[in-house]
């Protein structure tokens, strides 16, 4: 018996209530019905009521930890209602002041997620300050920020709930919040996450570019457990927030394998205003919205630039060359779209969830840094 036969899949009910698991289960979390009884009626039980009373008792105990995988990883929604009630009021009033004073901080706390579970997964590996070879030096990960924001929130946990919050689950929390604080959608987040206890730049050196094919991209996303759906989407939170020149220089101006020309995909219109902003051999650092139009409002407005030639990054252009994600892509502004059409948001917090849930480290693995930067 699958556990599909149970629980519906994760993208029809995105956001998800909170579970009064703990009436089916003991005080170690093991279930209180279990297969056992099935082996047990099938040897012992002659009454017909019996037998009926234990397929109820199997039917339930398969539900419940179908659920409890259906949690991916072992995580739950109020993972801290009872050790750390006020932890995820903690972390949103943080996000909520250094979003305040930077709105920047929106984007940067969105790809800081990102990053962090790319590599060993959500694991907070990307936080460690452990010399040249900590993973937050790698070349994949130039210009993530947001450490700060992290360090934040942990420091008023620690003050009221001492070793209990992972870091990796603030920064899950942290980009839930500031997706909230951009007008995007408000979903709830799994929690449970420990903290990884390795940080290596070797470990870095296959994070998505933003100069990859679209056969690479998907590629390095099937890797991670994310499919056609998830990479449409996960970039599409380029919405908010800006780039560098820098990102931008072989798209205008060596796009051909003989070091010249621009990327033929750029709308006509559009070029003159890409090359006045970053000009050949100019300053690498000036930085343009990703999302022409609409950079400080989380919307699906950025796959409407890139269906008309209008994305900024080569690699959020790309996914208009495939046959599969741009249909994606296609998908929210069909005519049916948004009565009966797929909900870009809806599509957004799946990913999300989905994300936040690769290779995570629970129960007894890792551990719960005090400070975010360093191993205990």
């Amino acid at each position: 018996m699958s556990c599909a036969t149970f629980i519906p899949p994760l993208h029809i009910s995105p956001i998800l209530p909170k579970l009064p698991y703990s009436s089916f289960y003991t005080h170690n979390n093991s279930p209180l019905f279990s297969l056992k009884f099935y082996s047990f009626y099938e040897t012992m039980c002659t009454s017909n009521k019996l037998l009926i009373y234990y397929q109820i008792m199997l039917a339930v105990s398969i539900t419940f930890s179908c659920f409890l995988g259906f949690s991916q990883g072992q995580l739950m929604f109020g993972f801290y209602s009872n050790s750390c009630p006020n932890a995820e009021s903690i972390v949103s009033r943080v996000v909520s002041d250094k979003v305040r004073e930077s709105p920047n901080n929106v984007p940067i706390l969105l790809r800081l997620h990102f990053h962090d579970c790319y590599v060993q997964g959500c694991d907070a590996s990307i936080l460690i300050d452990n010399g040249p070879n900590a993973e937050k030096t790698a070349f994949g990960h130039q210009g993530v920020r947001g450490f700060d924001v992290i360090e934040a929130a942990k420091a008023q946990l620690e003050s009221v709930c001492p070793g209990v919050v992972s870091c990796a689950d603030i920064v899950a929390m942290a980009a839930r919040d500031a997706v909230a604080l951009a007008n995007g959608p408000r979903y709830q987040v799994q929690t449970g996450r420990r903290d990884g206890i390795v940080s290596d730049k070797s470990l870095a050196e296959d994070m998505p570019d933003v100069n990859d094919s679209i056969q690479t991209l998907k590629a390095k996303f099937v890797s991670k457990g994310l499919n056609d759906k998830d990479l449409v989407v996960l970039s599409a939170a380029h919405t908010i927030g800006t780039t560098a020149c820098f990102f931008m220089e072989k798209r205008l101006y060596s796009f051909f394998p003989n070091g010249g020309g621009s990327d033929p995909s750029i709308n006509p219109a559009f070029l003159p205003e890409l090359q006045a902003t970053c000009p050949r051999n100019g300053d690498v650092n000036v930085r343009l919205p990703m999302d022409r139009g609409s950079e400080q409002t989380f919307d699906k407005h950025i796959l409407q630039n890139i269906r008309t030639g209008f994305a900024v990054i080569a690699s959020d252009a790309s996914l208009y060359d495939d046959v599969m994600t741009r249909s994606v892509v296609d998908s929210y502004f069909g005519p049916l779209n948004p009565v009966l059409g797929p909900s870009f948001e809806t599509d957004f917090v799946n990913s999300m969830i989905k994300m936040g849930s690769i290779d995570v480290k629970t129960g007894t693995e890792g551990q719960i840094r005090r400070v975010c930067r360093a191993f205990n």
